[in-house]
């Protein structure tokens, strides 16, 4: 999550479209050369796998992030909460994982 964090407040597309899940991953540019966008801060407000450590269904190789990224678009503050749906799969000769959606809790 904060590699993609950091990637987004880079402008760095091509990092982010190699850690998006091939099932979800946009086919059109996602960054704009116009846009005028300031990442300010990420809070990762909780890891699922952290609250269900010793739950016994638990499914190692899917994880879910809570977040909230505050950014300016041409200088007006904003903030994006999300709740971000990862997958592990084997890519590159080891385990990767990969976002594949996200929600947004009211």
């Amino acid at each position: 999550m904060r590699s993609r964090y950091t990637a987004y407040s880079l402008r760095n597309e091509p990092y982010l479209l190699a850690t998006w899940h091939a099932s979800t991953r946009p086919t059109e540019p996602i960054m704009s050369e116009e846009e005028r966008l300031q990442w300010r801060g990420l809070e990762v407000k909780s890891a699922l796998r952290l609250r269900q450590r010793k739950a016994e269904a638990e499914d190692p190789n899917r994880d879910t992030v809570e977040f909230v990224a505050r950014f300016k678009v041409n200088g007006r503050a904003q903030r994006l909460h999300e709740i971000s749906n990862f997958v592990r799969e084997e890519a590159d000769g080891g385990l990767r994982w990969f976002y594949v959606d996200g929600s947004f809790p009211e």
